[in-house]
């Protein structure tokens, strides 16, 4: 298993536009987080213009699965976003 690092960077506006997806973004992200690849994600908040999600999974397929699928991204809410791969040396599992 590999750890990656997902960013998303939003459009400015983006606390106000999410309200409608932010229940479905939600249920996606839970049901990662269930399977094990979604390990902790969140928002950045001062200023709220970007997202860290880390996962742990075999190939970064995963990850881009759960873009393809995400509302945010579906919606414009995600103007770009970066998937690196991580080497954690403390705290892995």
């Amino acid at each position: 298993m590999k750890y990656y690092a997902l960013f998303y960077y939003f459009v400015d506006d983006y606390i106000r536009r999410r309200t409608e997806f932010r229940e479905e973004h939600l249920k996606l992200a839970n049901e990662s987080n269930k399977r094990s690849e979604l390990i902790i994600a969140g928002a950045f908040s001062d200023p709220a213009d970007s997202a860290l999600l880390v996962f742990c999974v075999n190939d970064k397929s995963v990850i881009e699965e759960f873009i393809r699928k995400d509302p945010y991204y579906k919606n414009g809410l995600v103007t770009s976003y970066e998937i690196r791969e991580w080497t954690v040396v403390i705290g892995n599992k």
